[in-house]
């Protein structure tokens, strides 16, 4: 495994936190015992962890075996628990429920056993599905913007609004130093060592279509192409080439029209059919959206284009909606309905977590600016979602208003509307996110208060 030193030697800093990815099977205990070698000499902490997926019966076991696996070897372990939606995709749905795990860990590379017939077998599924250019191009060695984002050169469009600002996320690169090592290798060296691993029962399984490929189909191909591996390799880097120079085109027709995580539905008039497809495929990848079929992708750009000025744009992408609102796109975490009962009592915390909402509400102390906290004594401090009717005087000079013609005057998106946390003292409106404080509730100056600041995490 010396090509994986002299690889870790170009791309790992002293000092950088390595966490493997630790399954038990072969490919990552051998990737584990190849970075423990080296990681002395060129200065880095290594950890793992082991995601528990709980679909076989023998997954409490792959656990254990990975924890003593970690102790013998004195490497720091961990391991998560998840829940797989069982749907269309085991495979698919258990490798979302992983790299979310991946995502919040404190390192700064997540590193991947993935090889090179992996390389292979992931380019001729995603033939075989159709994909474009993006998604038969190459697993590359170091992703650099993260597990968060889907796309290469992504920019940072998190924010959903003006009313919600970037979030931050730890958000590990990952690293994948056995991509040009062959499985044969990796066994051959794992016998070599010794080692001791687990087997998946699941990877002869030939229903599932990965385990199809590998054990009816590329045999076959090796008969009669026995260089495959690598030729088939060299066409999935040509491939993630191809995306590369897509995604600089798309950055380029995307300068200037994206604004707090949306789109310009004017920018996409103006460009020809294939380069607007182009730009809402890397809008979506910036939003981590997974990529809609081609007839999805359509119909998101026809509506887009073509409805209405007062329509209201809704094309469904799976965990989220694309959205229409005031001229531009707007992709929007799908979340569960909020009836209208809704109420959370506010007892003083700095911090709400609303999740059904979708957001945090912070309550900041502050003095002479914000909400009166003796004002606030006078009766029980609620926070609701809008039942209708609801009136509010932000500005002292002004008559009261409704708060429906202040948040369509505020320009806030009518799905915003619906989940914005309302602060209520007994049955008065106190504070509207994007609109501001009650005048009976402003805080004079110098005098205790809380400024309410609502956030949408995306």
């Amino acid at each position: 495994m010396a090509r994986v030193a002299s690889q870790l030697k170009d791309i790992v800093k002293p000092s950088d936190r390595l966490l493997v990815g630790l399954s038990g099977g072969v490919d990552s205990v051998v990737l584990l015992d190849s970075l423990q070698r080296v990681a002395r000499k060129l200065r880095f902490p290594l950890s793992a962890l082991h995601v528990n997926h709980q679909l076989s019966p023998h997954a409490r076991h792959w656990e254990a075996f990975c924890r003593r696996l970690c102790r013998a070897r004195r490497i720091p372990f961990q391991s998560a628990k998840v829940r797989v939606r069982r749907g269309d995709s085991v495979e698919a749905a258990a490798r979302a429920a992983r790299y979310a795990v991946f995502a919040r860990q404190d390192c700064d590379y997540v590193v991947l056993a993935h090889h090179r017939d992996d390389q292979v077998e992931t380019l001729l599924l995603q033939l075989l599905r159709g994909a474009g250019v993006k998604g038969l191009a190459a697993m590359p060695l170091v992703r650099n913007e993260g597990l968060g984002s889907r796309t290469k050169g992504a920019l940072p469009l998190r924010g959903r609004s003006r009313l919600n600002p970037q979030s931050s996320t730890l958000n590990p690169k990952i690293l994948r130093p056995l991509l040009d090592v062959t499985r044969d290798k990796i066994l051959e060296y794992a016998k070599k060592r010794k080692l001791k691993w687990v087997e998946d029962e699941s990877n002869a399984d030939i229903y599932f279509q990965r385990n199809f490929l590998r054990h009816e189909v590329l045999p076959v191909i090796a008969r009669r192409f026995p260089a495959y591996r690598v030729t088939l390799a060299r066409a999935a880097g040509h491939l993630a080439e191809a995306a590369r120079v897509l995604d600089e085109l798309a950055a380029n027709d995307a300068n200037g029209q994206l604004e707090g995580g949306t789109l310009s539905i004017a920018a996409l008039r103006r460009l020809p059919p294939a380069r607007g497809r182009n730009l809402v495929r890397y809008f979506l990848a910036c939003h981590g959206v997974t990529m809609p079929n081609a007839e999805r992708l359509d119909e998101a750009l026809r509506q887009a284009l073509t409805a209405k000025q007062d329509a209201r744009v809704l094309v469904d992408l799976g965990d989220f909606d694309l959205r229409r609102f005031r001229g531009r796109l707007h992709v929007v975490p799908r979340l569960p309905p909020v009836g209208k009962e809704y109420t959370r009592r506010w007892r003083g915390e700095q911090t709400l977590a609303l999740p059904e909402l979708g957001g945090v509400l912070a309550m900041t102390p502050s003095r002479g600016q914000g909400v009166s906290l003796e004002r606030l004594h006078g009766g029980t401090v609620t926070i609701r979602v809008r039942r209708g009717g609801e009136r509010l005087q932000p500005d002292c000079r002004r008559p009261r208003r409704s708060l429906k013609n202040l948040l369509q005057e505020a320009r806030i998106p009518p799905w915003e509307r619906e989940r914005l946390p309302l602060i209520v003292c007994g049955e008065q409106l106190v504070w509207a996110p994007g609109i501001g404080v009650d005048c009976a509730f402003q805080a004079a100056a110098g005098e205790a208060a809380v400024e309410p600041k609502w956030s949408i995490r995306g």
